[in-house]
């Protein structure tokens, strides 16, 4: 799936002072990141804060970045949930016409065995009208989705074409790397080691920072995924700092700050999550290339 090659971007759901969607920042930040050079979106994350979100504003959501987008890039939807019949009843139910993959997250809180996970990607592979992303985030779900049952997965349904690893570790990458099957897609989901994995033979990133900063971060991707070495390294150099930052107070509230900097939207998150506090925004202020990438204001 050469589409899904490169840099995605899990796109951030900007908010007006009341709080409700602010569809013209969410334009706007759509452009940026294609401007930028990003090679797809991912729509409806978690970085979306669609937790958050009622179905009517999840489908505002939607048709903005549909309309935004125009057809010029390929565009992910997320999928997913810790109630496997609703997840299979939502990929039935839903027109996904204009989308081109689904992302779905590995059930949270339940703390499923390998089995179950397996099980539950089985039931949704099995129904689903589009190539199926897994996305693995140990950190958010409380339960690793281990590589053997990635890859079991990866054998036994065709329409699952790849995963969002986004576990933190280098090593289980590299496993996945190693024993995948052939055309499978392994997705960095983690911006501070996109660029081993993709050196090692990973096929890009589904990134945060990417919709930020796209020119720079898809640009060090494609260097990656070329090898050239030395041009990735330099950029990679060059954004370690804001890709600490952004992290710092959990996400969206970094990149958030990232957009309120560039003056594309607020910084404003919904509870339970709060903005990023002014110390941090500071130091997202004073970043170098944010400084010489801001748009407005």
């Amino acid at each position: 799936m050469s589409k899904f090659l490169g840099t995605g971007v899990a796109l951030v759901t900007p908010f007006r002072e009341d709080l409700s969607v602010d569809v013209e920042a969410l334009v706007d930040i759509v452009n940026h990141s294609i401007n930028g050079g990003v090679e797809y979106l991912v729509v409806l994350g978690t970085t979306a804060e669609s937790a958050t979100l009622s179905k009517e504003e999840k489908e505002l959501v939607k048709q903005t970045i549909i309309n935004a987008n125009a057809g010029r890039v390929p565009l992910v939807v997320g999928v997913g949930g810790n109630n496997t019949a609703e997840v299979v009843n939502e990929l039935k139910s839903s027109d996904f016409s204009a989308f081109d993959a689904i992302l779905s997250v590995s059930p949270y809180y339940n703390k499923p065995t390998q089995e179950g996970i397996y099980q539950h990607f089985k039931a949704i592979a099995e129904v689903s009208p589009l190539p199926i992303i897994l996305y693995n985030v140990p950190g958010r779900t409380g339960s690793n989705v281990l590589p053997k049952t990635i890859i079991r997965l990866a054998n036994d349904f065709k329409n699952i074409i790849g995963v969002k690893e986004a576990a933190g570790d280098i090593v289980q990458a590299m496993k996945l790397i190693k024993d995948k099957p052939k055309d499978f897609l392994i997705i960095s989901g983690d911006d501070m080691i996109t660029l081993p994995m993709v050196l090692a033979g990973g096929a890009g990133v589904i990134s945060v920072i990417g919709q930020g900063l796209p020119k720079e971060f898809s640009s060090m991707v494609r260097y990656a995924l070329r090898g050239n070495l030395d041009d990735a390294n330099h950029i990679h150099f060059q954004l370690m700092d804001i890709m600490e930052y952004i992290f710092e107070e959990g996400n969206p509230a970094g990149i958030k700050a990232v957009f309120e900097n560039l003056g594309l939207s607020t910084a404003l998150t919904r509870l339970p999550l709060v903005p990023a506090t002014d110390a941090l925004k500071e130091k997202i202020n004073g970043f170098p290339l944010l400084v010489t990438n801001k748009i407005k204001g």
